[in-house]
């Protein structure tokens, strides 16, 4: 017996060593909106979702990796006879009714963040890439560019290891060798480990 209860607590004792060694760190899935800037004047609002997961390597400073998808269909002008999409795909003159695109990113970089009571404000700058798909009536195009973002946010813990988010963030991407200077918007739900 007395054998049984020294294995029991050893075991005890050795897991929550092993646990005070994990990093820190959270996860984050939510709903996100981007104002994006697909065409040089003129702004699409697209609906989407946005995911990341941040592990501490100092008590202040994360590493993130952040990963968003946003869809939606941007409007179409007239152009004299013809309708021509708004977006940057091919063909010149079409007859073209609707346009749809869809928008992912894959960033990655530092966070900096701190809590005060049940807040923690925190900032970040994130760099990887993005890639965009449009396609319209018999028409579509896609690229993939260098993609950056500046930005920060405020969680606000709800319950024991579960806050909620509020995050914008400045994504500046480089589709189809134009500059797109967008505005991001995401809530949701973090998890923290």
């Amino acid at each position: 017996m007395v054998r049984i209860t020294i294995v029991c607590l050893s075991v005890c004792f050795l897991t929550t060593l092993g646990y005070g060694q994990l990093p820190g760190g959270n996860v984050f899935v939510g709903y996100s909106y981007l104002s994006a800037d697909l065409n040089a004047g003129s702004r699409t609002s697209l609906n989407g979702w946005n995911a990341s997961a941040e592990v501490k390597v100092f008590p202040f400073i994360g590493l993130v990796g952040d990963f968003s998808g946003h869809y939606g269909s941007p409007s179409v002008q007239s152009s004299g006879l013809c309708v021509v999409p708004v977006g940057s795909l091919p063909g010149g003159c079409a007859n073209i009714t609707s346009v749809s695109a869809s928008e992912h990113n894959f960033l990655f970089g530092p966070r900096v963040s701190f809590s005060v009571g049940k807040f923690r404000p925190f900032v970040h700058a994130l760099i990887g890439a993005g890639h965009i798909s449009e396609s319209a009536t018999g028409l579509s195009n896609s690229s993939t560019s260098f993609a950056d973002a500046l930005g920060g946010g405020l969680d606000y813990h709800l319950i024991p290891l579960i806050s909620w988010r509020i995050q914008a963030d400045a994504l500046q991407t480089r589709f189809f060798s134009g500059t797109q200077n967008n505005v991001r918007i995401s809530t949701g739900i973090v998890v923290h480990f």
